[in-house]
């Protein structure tokens, strides 16, 4: 039996025990180093697996449980409920300003969270009430935070953006400038997707009471908070002022000094913040060290070469290629992990990537847009679940009812990135 062939038996084996949820990380790296067994040997695949917590344990990782704990503690501290009351003075008056405001409010929040999930938990606890109150329709008040929330995966600090670039050997720098463009642009088009939906269903949302200017412009004086830690920690990068580990180190530090200065946050709730960091950060290395002893076991089958050489082969066109990678990745989405799809097929299809003349921090941003696709399609669709368990008495079916409309703008942010690549590469070259 040819590499290739084992290389192929041991991506269906991680597509099927992923399918019957067994954990990704288990998973990579049970597949990894059986297939790493089947072509070199056990004693270099034992080898392998006792060097791989040593090769990627390293000082760029820090980064992860940085962000991961400053999104923690903004989350114990209540920053949520402010990034609302702002989203909402910017947009009162308007018809469908809360669902408006919940778009808003998750692209803020997300800025210092990076995670999806805790994004949506957070913020469908305060806005799906208020929206709810005002007598929205649930499809649009399920739909507008489920998709909104998946900003936090594209606008740095993203977690998944640390991921691809420890996968992808890139500079997270770099690709946290490149997210910042696309993601100020999805804000725009989930804005847009939400005034279509209430200009042409006026009775889904009602028009919001207007407030008083004084009322506007105290409520807007509450996002200093996030934006103090965006740009010390995000613009200090950009900058050039910070490494990512610092401007994390910075994000982290920040949020718990102006939770405590603001007596927001408590010693109790740094105690479960700093638990919850660990927990998470522990989680993701170990999916890290699976991964990668799985993306070893490719480069030994020598997919990565044999995807490279059949796309020679049958003279493949560079977009016949990437329309069928996108593809792949819209279907995957409604099956896998986003984590795990992009861990097990980033070391298969970069190679193709670059061979093929496309930026990798380019492929970078399309694959997090793509990925957040399948964070809001069924039958997974993990956004619409987790907003479901918030917000229990609002049937499954009618959240991924209220996402549709809202894959839209998923798709044109795809089309717009394809057609016009230098909408998230111009940031990194000015800055880098």
């Amino acid at each position: 039996m040819s590499n290739q062939i084992i290389g192929l038996i041991g991506c269906f084996a991680v597509v099927a025990l992923v399918l019957l949820r067994i954990p990704v990380g288990f998973t990579l790296a049970i597949v990894g180093f059986i297939g790493y067994c089947a072509i070199n040997g056990v004693s270099h695949a034992l080898l392998k697996i006792g060097e791989m917590p040593l090769e990627i344990i390293n000082y760029d990782l820090i980064v992860l449980p940085l962000f991961v704990l400053m999104g923690s503690v903004c989350l114990k501290s209540g920053m949520s409920r402010d990034v609302f009351a702002v989203a909402n003075a910017a947009f009162a008056g308007r018809r469908g300003s809360l669902a408006l405001a919940s778009v808003g409010a998750s692209a803020a929040f997300g800025a210092v969270s990076g995670s999806s999930l805790a994004t949506v938990s957070t913020v469908a606890k305060v806005t799906v009430p208020e929206m709810r109150r005002a007598g929205y329709s649930m499809m649009l008040a399920g739909g507008s935070v489920a998709s909104a929330s998946t900003l936090a995966v594209l606008i740095p600090p993203s977690v998944i953006l640390v991921i691809y670039a420890l996968m992808s050997e890139q500079s997270l720098g770099k690709l946290y400038a490149a997210a910042l463009l696309p993601g100020l642009l999805l804000v725009v088009l989930y804005v847009i997707i939400v005034a279509g939906w209430v200009m042409l269903q006026p009775d889904a949302a009602p028009r919001g009471p207007r407030e008083p200017l004084r009322t506007r412009l105290y409520n807007l004086t509450k996002i200093w908070k996030i934006a103090l830690l965006f740009g010390g920690a995000i613009g200090g990068m950009y900058a050039g002022w910070f490494s990512p580990t610092e401007g994390a180190a910075m994000g982290a530090a920040g949020a718990v000094v102006i939770g405590f200065a603001t007596r927001s946050l408590g010693i109790r709730g740094l105690i479960d913040a700093t638990v919850e960091t660990v927990q998470t950060s522990a989680a993701l290395f170990f999916i890290v060290i699976g991964a990668m002893l799985f993306a070893y076991f490719i480069v030994q089958a020598g997919l990565p070469t044999a995807f490279v050489d059949a796309t020679k082969y049958f003279e493949l066109k560079p977009w016949q290629v990437m329309g069928a990678i996108i593809v792949f990745y819209i279907i995957a989405g409604c099956f896998l992990d986003s984590i795990g799809m992009i861990l097990m097929s980033v070391p298969i299809f970069l190679p193709v990537i670059i061979s093929l003349g496309y930026d990798p921090v380019w492929f970078g941003i399309l694959l997090v847009v793509l990925v957040e696709i399948g964070l809001i399609t069924p039958p997974v669709g993990m956004n619409c679940y987790v907003l479901r368990t918030q917000i229990p008495d609002i049937p499954i079916g009618t959240i991924f009812l209220g996402v549709a409309p809202f894959l839209l703008a998923n798709l044109a942010l795809i089309a717009i990135l394809l057609m016009f690549p230098q909408v998230a590469l111009w940031l990194p070259s000015a800055l880098f």
